[in-house]
């Protein structure tokens, strides 16, 4: 098997609590060598900020490379434009772009009246800037709102038309969903790197919430390994060892990379890393 490239996902934290998690989450991780890290805007854009603090301060003190989201949601093309500036002035240079969902309380994302539609809109002026490495988001199972079966292929080739570089999937929890939608993508032409987001389970029910809003299908088997551990106490191992299996099997068919959903949890993230051959460098001393 060989070693994957691996990549990580943190969101900022809006807590004291929630600081001390993330920056125990990225010491931990940060060994690891990550190709690059991405750090999550709230829903409706709340934690612009606290975004771009959190972008900076890892890229500072950790040396790591930064890729930051940004979305359409409640702002101006100006306001969102001046952000991806701020990023690149602090010498990000990646960009996660994304349409964003809607802001609490709202049912769909409705666009700013001076703001950017869409997606598409917003990649075509980042990349227009010639200033970051833009990734974008694709959906292996049909977005809540997609038309057919096909519109998220589609969709991600014009993104990718209009300057993405790359795109990170929505979460799965069965690789033949990945496999397939890659293998569609290829039909249709994209030939921009497509990598498979991946969510160690550190909560099942919680996980089996964050599915139903975002439209990945759980898989009755896995509903049912579920309950059987947790009568076991065994929830741990369970989801473990399914996330190892998932990842090597990908590896198998052909994917170089790995993009880990941590919700600023490590342990399980790292357990897999290494699982997979991904461990921190060790540095021989020279003894005379």
């Amino acid at each position: 098997m060989s070693t994957p490239r691996i990549s990580f996902e943190f969101f900022p934290p809006q807590t004291l609590e929630a600081s001390f998690r993330l920056w125990e989450t990225v010491q931990m991780l940060a060994p690891l060598k990550p190709s690059f890290v991405s750090v999550t805007y709230g829903a409706g854009g709340t934690t612009r900020k606290l975004t771009h603090d959190a972008v900076t301060t890892i890229g500072r003190n950790f040396g790591l490379n930064v890729a930051a989201h940004l979305t359409c949601v409640d702002a101006t093309k100006g306001e969102t434009l001046s952000i991806a500036e701020s990023y690149a002035a602090a010498g990000v240079t990646e960009i996660v772009a994304l349409r964003g969902d809607a802001p609490k309380g709202a049912a769909r994302f409705t666009p700013h009246p001076e703001g950017f539609a869409d997606s598409l809109e917003l990649i075509a002026s980042l990349a227009d800037t010639g200033r970051f490495t833009l990734r974008v988001g694709a959906y292996p199972e049909p977005h809540p709102e997609a038309a057919h079966p096909l519109s998220d292929v589609l969709w991600l080739k014009r993104k990718i038309d209009a300057g993405a570089h790359s795109a990170i999937t929505q979460f799965f929890f069965e690789a033949e969903t990945f496999l397939r939608f890659r293998d569609a993508c290829a039909d249709e032409g994209i030939a921009a790197p497509i990598i498979p987001g991946i969510l160690p389970i550190e909560n099942w029910d919680g996980v089996k919430r964050f599915a139903a809003r975002c439209g990945t299908q759980v898989p009755q088997w896995l509903d049912d390994a579920f309950a059987a551990a947790k009568r076991d106490g065994r929830e741990d191992l369970l989801a473990s060892a399914l996330c190892t299996e998932l990842c090597d099997t990908l590896i198998q068919e052909g994917v170089r990379d790995l993009h880990f959903y941590t919700l600023n949890r490590p342990q399980l993230t790292r357990d897999v890393c290494h699982a997979l051959g991904v461990v921190p460098e060790v540095v021989l001393e020279n003894v005379a």
